[in-house]
């Protein structure tokens, strides 16, 4: 009953979505109208529950007062939209766009139901891409829902707020609150988002390139293309026939994220979308606000600046990354606009754009992204290159997409050579600025200028594969071999990543762990604070929304949070505890101390101390949970 009540929550707010693109965008053909509306109603989805949060708490009536407005807004979408039906035959006209985005999206959704929480065996399996990252995100979700404090506090550090773009944890949160398991929450939201991102990057490069088979292929080169990563394992069978097979076994040792052989360009399904949320999230919206800017901004249509505005100001909280990619591209096409002499009416609609866009994200960059990111800023050449020459790094970790861009660059229009100036104005940024601890995290930005190589030289391949084809039946069948290897060497690479991980599984909370947290849950109170040791795969953090001592520095120190005297208390609190229990305990609000496998792995434990001091709350054949007030 809780999952179907999230899903008909989801479907409401995505009516209403539809009922807002019947007014906007009533000019557009049936499946654009109905994607553009999906997105309106994914933002909703987004932020009106979150809204109302903000004052009530993350709480029952604020989800409900958030799908209220959603309804008004849309409903009166639905009364004064001009009727438009979605037809049988205007949709066979889509085939190729239905046929491509159905199958990836039958994919993805593969990787994503194998790579969350699986139980098995008693134990919650993962993939690959998701065993780092994914237990932070479900401690976001499940803590939010269940301690309903908003905007958020960490978890794993409490009393700190949260310093991370948190809009793709709470609409987790949401079916969670409704009673959703845990797996279910998470899926859902990923699963509308993973829909939306593949039909945006479509629609994207459709109107940008102008044909379907351009955009698909675009499409394909940017979600599977590959650099010449997959020589490094044929080469390596030389020495051992054995070295394929760690392709499939192997932790990251793929074609496309292979640290030690310098590949580091990564799938963007399986080392992105999969496992980063907020990306996954950002990009849902990013897209169809490129298409949107493309459409205002290139095709000079200035009625798409308000929905554009709109959407751009919603994704501060949501993608920080995108934000700024959609402002540096924005900002290049201002002044391609002034250069060009545009005219008034264009110049007042990036004014329009501008005012709207300030409106919406500066409370958001004021209050939530600035605190954490002004302290993260610091010049750094080279992205991710740490052994390579410069350019044989990206010739290597890009393939033929790097050898022919410069080509298909001086090949294209003059239009087209304007609409990647605002990628290449990215990629400048983002190889000499760095935005985050860890330099790689650019790749959030240099992807996006990568979709724009990926719809050059996608075009060009088309075009060059249509002027070969003109000649006679011996020439038709050398191109047709031609384009069988020139697919293979773009696609080899991101095809193995991608079977790699969906083959991948790994444990992430062993049956004694997800005993005790299933216990946790029915029988503690939603602010209690454990005493734990810090390991990323935390099964109080993970799955309870409780509040441990101190998480994974991999989490904290990339969100710029200071959390080093409580990592240091972690050892004191657990060797020591009759010099510093009394006093610390105190201080960090200890409620239970829990003794697992980590915890004895990494403490001498003084077990005395607990058994004589404290009463057993919980234990099973490894995991033992002492209660502090008891």
């Amino acid at each position: 009953m809780p999952e179907l009540l999230s899903i008909l929550y989801l479907i409401l707010f995505a009516l209403c979505g539809l009922g807002i693109s019947r007014v906007l965008f009533y000019r557009e053909r049936p499946l654009r109208r109905i994607w553009l509306g999906l997105v309106f109603g994914y933002a909703m989805l987004l932020w009106f529950p979150a809204l109302f949060s903000f004052a009530l708490g993350f709480h029952l009536p604020a989800q409900l007062l958030g799908l209220l407005l959603a309804g008004l807004i849309g409903g009166i979408g639905w009364f004064f939209s001009r009727k438009k039906s979605c037809t049988v035959s205007s949709l066979k006209s889509e085939l190729p766009v239905l046929i491509s985005v159905g199958l990836l999206f039958a994919f993805c959704m593969v990787l994503l139901s194998s790579h969350t929480i699986v139980e098995k065996d008693g134990a919650l399996y993962v993939g690959q891409s998701t065993y780092g990252d994914l237990a932070m995100h479900l401690g976001f979700i499940s803590s939010i829902a269940v301690q309903g404090t908003f905007p958020p506090m960490y978890s794993i550090c409490p009393d700190k707020p949260v310093c991370y773009p948190f809009l793709c944890e709470s609409v987790g949160a949401t079916f969670y609150l409704f009673g959703a398991g845990l797996r279910f929450a998470t899926m859902l939201t990923a699963g509308y988002a993973f829909l939306l991102v593949l039909l945006g990057v479509y629609f994207f490069f459709e109107e940008w390139l102008g044909e379907q088979r351009k955009a698909v292929f675009a499409m394909l080169l940017f979600f599977i293309g590959g650099g010449f990563g997959f020589w490094y394992f044929f080469d390596l069978l030389k020495d051992n026939p054995n070295n394929l097979a760690r392709l499939f076994t192997a932790f990251y040792e793929t074609p496309t994220n292979f640290v030690s052989n310098g590949l580091r360009w990564v799938n963007p399904i399986a080392d992105m979308m999969i496992p980063q949320r907020a990306l996954l999230f950002g990009w849902a919206l990013l897209f169809p606000c490129l298409f949107l800017l493309h459409r205002a901004a290139i095709k000079r249509d200035t009625g798409s600046f308000l929905p554009l505005a709109i959407l751009a100001g919603s994704l501060p909280l949501v993608h920080t990354h995108s934000f700024l990619a959609l402002g540096i591209v924005s900002g290049f096409y201002f002044l391609r606009s002034l250069y060009h002499k545009q005219g008034k009416k264009q110049l007042l609609g990036f004014a329009l754009y501008l005012g709207i866009v300030l409106l919406l994200a500066l409370p958001q960059l004021v209050f939530f992204t600035f605190r954490q990111s002004g302290s993260f800023l610091k010049v750094h050449f080279n992205w991710a290159n740490e052994s390579d020459n410069y350019f044989w790094f990206y010739i290597k970790n890009f393939g033929l997409i790097a050898l022919l861009a410069p080509i298909a660059f001086v090949s294209a229009r003059r239009e087209d050579r304007g609409v990647v100036g605002g990628a290449i104005l990215i990629w400048i940024v983002a190889e000499f600025i760095q935005f985050q601890p860890n330099p790689y995290d650019n790749n959030k930005l240099l992807f996006i200028s990568f979709a724009y190589t990926c719809g050059l030289v996608g075009s060009w391949l088309i075009d060059a594969k249509d002027r070969l084809m003109r000649g006679g039946i011996r020439n038709r069948i050398s191109t047709a071999m031609l384009s069988a290897v020139v697919c293979v060497t773009l696609f080899l690479s991101g095809v193995l990543t991608l079977g790699r991980e969906y083959v991948s599984e790994y444990q992430l909370i062993n049956p004694n762990e997800l005993l005790a947290a299933n216990y946790v849950k029915e029988n503690t109170a939603p602010n209690a604070t454990f005493l734990t040791y810090n390991n990323h795969n935390n099964c109080i953090a993970a799955l309870t929304g409780r509040n441990i001592v101190c998480g994974s520095g991999s989490y904290l120190y990339f969100h710029g949070v200071d959390y080093s005297e409580r990592e240091q208390d972690l050892a004191l609190l657990y060797e020591e505890p009759s010099t510093y229990f009394a006093l610390l305990s105190k201080q960090l609000k200890i409620d239970y101390v829990l003794i697992g496998d980590n915890e004895r792995a990494n403490y001498s434990i003084d077990f005395d101390y607990f058994n004589s001091n404290f009463n057993v709350f919980y234990q099973n054949d490894s995991v033992i949970i002492y209660s502090v007030h008891s």
